[in-house]
């Protein structure tokens, strides 16, 4: 089952980073904390995920990075959405919510008599 949620994570990886970056700039590990706060620590991104998908998302232009100082006084890349990225991010959203609707319904579903 583990592997099933890792999957399905995986599959909305981008989303969840886009959607957190389109609030505020983040680096890394608060983007990863922010994820897990707003859920309710049920989904956790590790960094062997996070930082490619980072990598990723700056790559097609949907995220730009600057360097610049944590809250702990730490040198860090900060994140932020471009506006590419903030399209990506509605495209991505309606795609998540149809699909979504879709299996609901489908768990809804009455058994035939």
């Amino acid at each position: 089952m583990d592997k099933v949620r890792n999957e399905l994570l995986q599959g909305t990886l981008d989303l969840l980073i886009l959607k957190a970056l389109s609030i505020d700039s983040l680096h890394g590990w608060d983007i990863s904390k922010r994820i897990a706060i707003v859920s309710n620590d049920r989904l956790s991104l590790k960094q062997g995920s996070l930082y490619p998908a980072l990598h990723r998302l700056e790559g097609r232009g949907w995220i730009d990075a600057e360097w610049g100082v944590s809250d702990a006084g730490r040198s860090a890349k900060f994140y932020r959405i471009t506006r590419k990225g903030r399209k990506e991010l509605e495209t991505e959203k309606e795609h998540w919510l149809s699909f979504a609707s879709a299996v609901e319904s489908v768990l809804k579903m009455k058994e035939l008599s």
